[in-house]
């Protein structure tokens, strides 16, 4: 029995972003009907959070045009959220039009990132996101929002905790029901997620944050520990590690949900997820995209088995 840690949850909230996030940035046109059969698998395998599309530009993000066309064929599962990207008023009338069970907006803690990823400054993107925040609210949809670069930009280096916290601040006034920080380029340490979160945990609950680790210097388990020991109870992960940013150079993708998995079963943490079904439903996408699994999980459960 793992002695439980004094702050770390009993029970964990997987963000499955593998179908938005992870398809992203695939380089040739994924199917409607894998992307359909992908966000099947993953709530076979008993992921409750599916970020399924995202009502960007077709010309921005071409792999996502399809978002529209997904969410209406859809066999919506009680009790699963399917979740959109949308940027802007024009994203959000169209998550609206097909019945999105919530939305997020993407901020950055960048002033380069946020002009590569969104064309304005940070400035500019939070008084977008006001009136996408309120009309949303006024329906009743939730909106969840995103932080970029909060350990580190491609374009700038370093990035101060200070202005996760300042940005983080201002989405929650603004409406969002909690915040995702992202380690967009998967630079960040142990050290760095302890500092950041020692220094946004006592202004804003951990009930109030999500962490969101890719996984490019194989740091993601790692600060996702740090996350959980102080009490962070959701994580973002794309099943087999999918993912990658466009607007991101040499980021790599998501930690993989099998991984995850893996390690809150070691550490008794409840999730609700079947890792078995969750192998699979990663396996199938990989065959579709003709890329390897980058799981390390997935492909241990594959060597054992041949």
């Amino acid at each position: 029995m793992v002695e439980q840690h004094p702050q770390r949850p009993t029970r964990v909230r997987l963000i499955e972003v593998g179908p938005r996030d992870g398809l992203q940035n695939e380089p040739h046109p994924v199917p409607l009907t894998a992307k359909h059969q992908l966000l099947e698998d993953l709530a076979d395998a008993g992921l409750d959070y599916l970020e399924a599309g995202s009502f960007v530009h077709p010309q921005r993000v071409p792999q996502m045009a399809d978002s529209d066309a997904l969410l209406q064929a859809m066999n919506r599962r009680p009790g699963v959220t399917y979740a959109a990207l949308t940027p802007n008023m024009k994203g959000l009338e169209r998550a609206l039009a097909v019945g999105a069970d919530e939305v997020a907006l993407f901020a950055a803690a960048s002033e380069t990132f946020s002009q590569k990823n969104i064309n304005c400054s940070i400035a500019e993107s939070l008084g977008r996101f006001a009136p996408v925040i309120a009309a949303a609210t006024d329906v009743g949809l939730p909106v969840r929002g995103y932080i970029s670069c909060v350990l580190g930009c491609p374009y700038e280096g370093a990035v101060t905790p200070g202005a996760v916290l300042t940005l983080t601040r201002e989405l929650l006034a603004m409406g969002c029901r909690e915040v995702s920080l992202g380690d967009t380029i998967g630079v960040g340490t142990a050290g760095d997620t302890e500092r950041l979160l020692a220094h946004l945990l006592p202004e804003v609950g951990p009930e109030r944050l999500a962490v969101h680790f890719h996984d490019t210097y194989g740091q993601a388990l790692a600060n996702i520990l740090v996350a959980l020991n102080a009490g962070i109870a959701t994580i973002d992960s794309a099943v087999a590690g999918l993912g990658g940013c466009p607007f991101a150079p040499g980021a790599a993708g998501n930690v993989a949900t099998e991984d995850v998995v893996y390690l809150l079963n070691g550490l008794g943490i409840e999730h609700g997820v079947d890792l078995d079904k969750l192998i699979l439903a990663g396996e199938r996408i990989c065959s579709v995209l003709e890329r390897d699994n980058a799981s390390r999980v997935a492909r241990a459960y594959r060597n054992r088995r041949t």
